[in-house]
């Protein structure tokens, strides 16, 4: 069994097309279905369904591909680990981020980082706190950024806590609040709500900060892009919540301070388990303490 057989078989998994799969491999296509097939025949169980129409996984295939992707990454923190002791960086980094992240400029991070390491493969994630925390818990992120209310800590994570800041409300320039210096948490329960779906971190310390002044609000939109949730509360439809130090890169909303508003946490939170090359320098470049090695 080798490491190319596995390639070509996530290839073909996550392109369902052998054409497609050698084309993003750089081989023929018969070369390809010859070492698939190769690779069967060792297994003593065929893969992939072929049809005219289609090619699927077969049971087989679909319990083989996570050991195979499993295999595929140590191969490649081998490499990495290898390149690291004597003194390059390579391999991959994968980020992720929630969409109002505001203590790191990720992008310009990123941007640095590919400059000074050009041969880590970087990719990028925007998701939820909760779902990036897993992620990174299950080695499919290295590295992500994330806004947790303050009665949450992260979770089966290294942590490093960025910065601390206080939510304020977002309204629409004629709305009647926009003039307002500062409003609170009982006068904002008679508006409709613009906000990020129900469970996520986002959302729940409004939630939380809603119900400990025992009131309820009414969250008629649910959106997961912070982007569109201003776009919604420019136009009139509702009114936000969000963190102030984000807001400043929003367009046609106005904010107002909130006398007992929630606040979050940012954190930059890495796997406890281990760390690639590329992450601890990724961390380092942004002046998070880590300790010695790759170890956390």
């Amino acid at each position: 069994m080798e490491l190319q057989q596995m390639r070509y078989v996530i290839a073909v998994a996550e392109t369902n097309s052998f054409t497609r799969a050698a084309e993003r491999c750089l081989v023929v296509q018969s070369a390809l279905s010859h070492q698939i097939a190769r690779l069967e025949k060792e297994l003593g169980a065929r893969l992939f369904e072929r049809t005219s129409r289609r090619v699927r996984l077969t049971p087989a295939g679909a319990a083989f591909l996570p050991a195979a992707r499993q295999c595929l990454d140590a191969a490649e923190r081998a490499a990495a680990e290898v390149a690291a002791a004597v003194g390059e960086v390579r391999g991959r980094l994968a980020v992720g981020l929630i969409p109002t992240v505001a203590a790191v400029d990720v992008a310009g991070a990123l941007r640095d980082f590919r400059g000074r390491y050009p041969r880590v493969r970087i990719s990028l994630r925007v998701g939820a706190s909760e779902d990036l925390m897993e992620q990174v818990g299950e080695g499919a992120l290295d590295v992500a950024f994330l806004g947790l209310p303050t009665t949450a800590r992260p979770g089966g994570v290294a942590a490093h806590e960025l910065a601390r800041g206080r939510l304020v409300a977002v309204v629409a320039p004629d709305h009647p609040l926009a003039g307002e210096p500062v409003v609170d948490l009982r006068r904002l329960s008679r508006e409709v709500f613009v906000d990020l779906p129900a469970g996520t971190a986002g959302r729940e310390q409004s939630d939380q900060a809603f119900a400990a002044a025992g009131l309820s609000r009414d969250v008629a939109f649910e959106v997961t892009n912070a982007d569109f949730i201003a776009r919604l509360v420019g136009q009139g439809l509702g009114v936000a919540m969000l963190p102030s130090a984000y807001v400043p890169q929003l367009a046609g909303v106005v904010t107002v301070e909130v006398s007992d508003a929630p606040a979050r946490v940012e954190y930059a939170v890495w796997s406890r388990f281990g760390r690639t090359p590329a992450a601890t320098a990724f961390l380092t470049q942004l002046g998070i303490p880590v300790p010695d090695g790759h170890a956390p």
